[in-house]
């Protein structure tokens, strides 16, 4: 039985969080030509919606984007990271074209710019062993998307993790080649993170919106569940 499993390190770092977890098995993530359009039109009207974050005009001030960075001022990171949302906003921001990568991703990436929350998602076929998301040791294996070489974590970044090393560093700033969502993913297990109670809220419902439409897009019935403290750790598949 694969688990997914939040380490007490994570919990002594921000003890009020909550992960919520999406599983989905027997899906079809081929990009189909007669949908791209629609997957494009949702990405972009997605990234019109997304501004509603944005009303102040310091980029660094608006609440979402000064909450992350507060967030990860407070465990070792590399020069530079910010959440995945701070990067999809500031796309937004700038009113920069998206454009489709395969249905899954698009899925996802919508979602997290309607609400404001960072997802992230990943090859549950790929994972080795349980999936983790706690403190790094330090030196873990990690190939970054789009790099060659390995870009191994740091002590006491937060990270996910398998038995082959990190699978995404600083939350799910960078992305591992090895377990990324591709067009021949059939099983995935996706995720949003909430640090406070005003973003678990609307991490709630962007999970909520985020299973309506895989179930909907792929024909399948996803399982849902939420981590937190008093709770940390999940099945995902057999």
């Amino acid at each position: 039985m694969k688990k997914i499993i939040v380490d007490p390190t994570f919990w002594e770092v921000f003890p009020d969080a909550k992960i919520e977890i999406l599983t989905v098995e027997g899906i079809d993530n081929h990009r189909v030509e007669s949908k791209e359009t629609q997957y494009h039109e949702l990405l972009n009207q997605s990234a019109k919606e997304a501004r509603s974050y944005l009303t102040e005009e310091n980029f660094s001030q608006n609440e979402v984007i000064a909450q992350w960075r507060q967030a990860f001022s407070k465990f070792k990171t590399k020069k530079g990271a910010r959440s995945s949302i701070e990067a999809l906003l500031k796309r937004a921001n700038q009113n920069r074209e998206f454009f489709p990568i395969n249905p899954l991703v698009d899925i996802y990436n919508s979602i997290s710019l309607r609400f404001g929350v960072p997802c992230g998602g990943e090859d549950l076929e790929k994972i080795k062993g349980d999936l983790h998301l706690g403190k790094a040791q330090g030196g873990e294996n990690f190939l970054p998307l789009g790099a060659e070489t390995d870009a191994p974590a740091l002590p006491e970044e937060i990270i996910y993790y398998d038995e082959e090393g990190a699978i995404c560093r600083c939350f799910n700033w960078r992305e591992a080649q090895r377990t990324m969502l591709t067009e021949e993913t059939k099983q995935a297990v996706l995720v949003i993170e909430s640090i406070n109670e005003e973003q678990a809220m609307r991490g709630e419902k962007a999970m909520e919106a985020l299973q309506e439409k895989i179930n909907e897009a792929f024909d399948v019935t996803s399982i849902r569940q939420t981590l937190t403290k008093e709770q940390p750790e999940a099945e995902l598949v057999d």
